[in-house]
């Protein structure tokens, strides 16, 4: 019996402008794009990681009442969710390539605790992490 995590779900405030950051701006690719009435289950892949998906979701009914997806919507906004984590081979490199395809960073690449990392922010305000793989810092 084979199991696993497949799918990680993010907040978004909108689904159309997340997903054009994180296939134009990221290089992710769409997996699923579903709708049943006002859901929408959208979900993409990083290209060297099929068997994962990031899914991009509103908060809305059927999952959150009115009030609840609300107070989502808000501390989205305010980057209150723990960061996500995307690992590279170079972060110098990977940063400047970002950038190039209007990614805004809010901390640029540091060299510290033996590799290199840097920040960045969708535009829902889903804080990211990304942080150079060791062996291209050896």
């Amino acid at each position: 019996m084979s199991q696993g995590v497949a799918v990680v779900g993010l907040y978004v405030r909108d689904q159309d402008e997340a997903l054009q950051f994180y296939v134009d701006k990221l290089g992710f690719r769409v997996h699923t794009d579903a709708r049943n009435g006002d859901y929408r289950w959208l979900t993409v892949q990083h290209p060297d990681q099929p068997s994962f998906q990031l899914g991009l979701f509103a908060p809305q009914a059927p999952t959150l009442d009115e009030a609840t997806a609300k107070a989502m919507r808000e501390l989205v906004a305010k980057g209150a969710m723990p960061p996500l984590v995307l690992v590279v081979d170079d972060c110098f490199a990977a940063c400047e390539r970002m950038r190039a395809h209007g990614v805004e960073f809010t901390q640029e690449p540091v060299e510290r605790y033996g590799t290199v990392d840097a920040g960045f922010r969708d535009p829902s305000g889903n804080g990211w992490k990304m942080i150079q793989s060791h062996r291209a810092t050896a």
